[in-house]
Formats: C-alpha cells, structure tokens, sequence
C-alpha cells in the first residue's frame, strides 16, 4: 500500500494554531527593535549628557566633529550701473546748439555742451568755477593812476571822479571780477587764490605750457590760454569765463538731457555719473550693520558669475518705503549703500542689471562644527549628537552656517565620530 508521499500528495499543512503564534511573535519582535531605536534616538533612559549604551546603533554614514571658522552670509538684492545721476553745475547762459548722446564718456578738455555754439569744457578739480579768470582791468588802470598828482579827482578820463552829493568815489569802467586787485587778495590787480591753482593744473596737464603752475594768474598764463582757446575754435581773448568750463572729480559719463536743442540752458541741463560701473542697495535701516565703508562683498551676477565689491558710501539718511509696498503695506525704511567694483573688466559688458550682493554677518573662528543633519532632538530638552557606538551625547549649538553648526558640551570633542542619521 503506497503513502501519501509516495503517491506525490501535497504534504498537510501545519495546525492552523502553530502558525497564527509564530507571525504574532515576529510581529512582537519587530515592534521592540522599532521601539528601542525611538528610544536611544530621543535619548530616554540618559542622564542628558550620555544615553545608555545598550541601545543599537542606527544606520547611516559617520563624520568627525572638526574645528574651524564659520561664517554667516546673508544675500540682499542690488541693482548693477553707474550710480546716482548728478546735474552739471553749467553756468553758461544762452541757447543750447549741441548736446552729446547719452552715455558718452567725456574726458579733461572735451566738451559737455555747446551753448551760443560756444564749447563748455570739462575740467578736473574740485572747487567749482565761481568767477572769470583772467588778467585784470586794474592792472591797467592802476598805472595810469600812478602818473597822477595825491587827491586828484579827475585823473585819467573818468578815472577817480568823485561823487558831489556823497563825496565816495565812483568805479569807473566794467567791474573787475571777484577776487581781483590787491582788496581781493591780489597784488597789483593780479589774480590770486586756488582756483587760478586748479585751472592752471589742468591747462598744463592739457599740453599748453609757458608759465610756472601756482597760485597767480599771469601774462604768461594769459597767453596760455589764448593758445587753449584757439585750439576749441573761440576768440583769443586770454581770459576764461565763468561759463566755460565745469569741473569734476574725474572724466564723466553723460546721463541724460532734460531740454531740446535749441532751448535755453537750466541748472539741469545736463546729468552725469562717473564712468565707473558699481552697484546700489537700499538696505535695511534696521539690519545695515555689515555696510561698514571698505567692508568686502562678493557680487552676484545675472549669468551665475561672482565678482568682488567693496562698500564705498553709506546714505546717512533712512528713505521711508513707497506706500504699499512690502509685505502688508509695512516695509521697513532702507539707506543706500553705494559698492564699487575694482576690476571692472569682470563684469563684462552689463552696464544694468538687477544682482545679489552677499555680505558677512556673524563669524566665528576656531569652533567645533558638525553637519547641521547630525543634530537629533533630546526627549529631555534641546539638542543632541549619536556617536559611532550608538550613545547620545547633549550638545549646545550656537551659529548656524554653510550647513555646518558650532557644538559644545563635555561630552563632545574633535575628531570623535558622529552619526547623520538615513
């Protein structure tokens, strides 16, 4: 008589009892694993410092605890171009003939504007033109008041006529310009002072030489300047008027105009900015610690690229924000913080451009960093480290940055291996 087993029967499947137990047991053994690994993790069962050592490790890569310097960037929004446009002091008046385009750059010596197609030049310094400088009118007459006779009231022509109703004396002819003869600082009606210093400066610098660089204007700087003005195509007259040149820091790049040819000059004809391109950011009154002058930025530009700036000129003045604007209406007043780009040839041809400028907040030097995903949550309190063996220690953190944050504590050293839990 053949089995079951010889005859190639199913073998009976085990007692329906036997097999309900041993799934309830493996399920109890994996709800205790779990349990224990959520333990050591919120650290129960420890003194705050070490947990117990018989929870098992967790898996997930180790790194070592290192000391180094971190440090805290924070990006703001600024906008890439040549800064503020600024109106030209021109002082010449008459009817505007030629105006340059937009965005020129002007250089010592070559014209701004023509006005009465007469060249306003531009100049280098920084005392503005206040008064005609030339050899004076005094000079002249002063001999001819030497060939008189002490309390002659004719003199020569209408030289030194005397008023009969107030017996103060009458100026005689044009007026001389500020600052001449010897009452204005002058001797012998030659004119003194630094600007006669700083136009001098710049006619030499121009290639028209012939006299001694000071602070007196003299005949030779008269024929100096006649020289200079044949050259622009004016009457050699040797004397330069208060409308024919502006002066400036440097070259300048034009901005633009605000009449018509042919319209009569204003006090804003013309803009300017310097030909430097730099970037301006309306930074937070309130958070504008780190725009300190000569403070160091890296600049971020539109196609991805950094280049470095430095804080040039911080606005004294805070500027409300537009109304509406900001989250809720309430944005928080802003000043201006001008950055200047040294190597210019690194921002490439953008002459505008919206950028971030990420500036240095907080740093901290020599401290004992770990990877920011390797802190784990304490049941008892604040924050902790799993070492290798599957202790935790508490630590305290203090700055966060680069993904890294600065731990301390006693338990806790350099080199010793922490856990970034999976």
């Amino acid at each position: 008589m053949q089995t079951d087993h010889e005859r190639g029967a199913a073998p009976a499947p085990p007692p329906r009892g036997r097999r309900g137990r041993r799934t309830v047991l493996v399920a109890s053994a994996l709800v205790v694993v779990a349990a224990v690994a959520v333990v050591g993790a919120l650290g129960l069962g420890g003194d705050g410092s070490e947990a117990g050592s018989s929870a098992p490790p967790r898996s997930g890569s180790t790194v070592p605890a290192t000391r180094t310097t971190l440090t805290e960037r924070t990006t703001v929004d600024g906008q890439l171009g040549y800064g503020t446009e600024i109106p030209l002091p021109v002082k010449a008046t008459g009817t505007v003939t030629w105006l340059p385009a937009e965005g020129t750059t002007v250089e010592r010596g070559g014209p701004l504007l023509r006005v009465d197609d007469r060249p306003v030049v531009l100049l280098h310094g920084t005392l503005p033109m206040y008064r005609e400088l030339g050899l004076t009118a005094g000079t002249q007459q002063g001999t001819r008041q030497e060939a008189g006779t002490e309390g002659d009231t004719q003199g020569s022509g209408d030289q030194g006529r005397t008023d009969e109703t107030s017996g103060t004396p009458e100026p005689s002819g044009p007026p001389t310009p500020g600052g001449a003869g010897a009452g204005a600082g002058g001797t012998g009606g030659t004119l003194h002072g630094m600007d006669v210093l700083q136009f001098e400066s710049n006619l030499a610098a121009l290639g028209y030489t012939g006299f001694t660089v000071d602070e007196e204007f003299t005949d030779l700087t008269a024929r100096a300047v006649k020289r200079w003005q044949n050259s622009l195509g004016l009457p050699q007259t040797g004397t330069v008027g208060i409308g024919d040149v502006v002066y400036s820091a440097g070259k300048v790049r034009i901005g633009h105009a605000s009449v018509r040819l042919g319209s009569p000059t204003t006090d804003d004809v013309l803009t300017y900015t310097g030909t430097s391109r730099k970037v301006v950011v309306n930074a937070s009154a309130a958070e504008d610690s780190w725009a300190v002058r000569g403070a160091a930025v890296t600049i971020g530009l539109p196609d991805g690229k950094s280049v470095k700036g430095e804080v040039a000129s911080v606005g004294k003045s805070a500027t409300a924000p537009e109304e509406g604007g900001g989250e809720g209406g309430s944005a928080a007043p802003t000043v201006p913080v001008t950055i200047t780009i040294k190597d210019q040839r690194s921002v490439g041809r953008l002459e505008s451009a919206p950028v971030t400028v990420e500036y240095v907040g907080r740093e901290r030097a020599d401290v004992l960093t770990v990877p920011v995903a390797a802190l784990v949550a304490l049941a008892e309190g604040g924050h902790g480290l799993e070492t290798a063996d599957g202790r935790f220690v508490a630590v305290k953190t203090g700055l966060f940055a680069d993904g890294r944050v600065e731990v301390s504590g006693s338990a806790v050293r350099e080199g010793m291996n922490v856990r970034i839990p999976e």
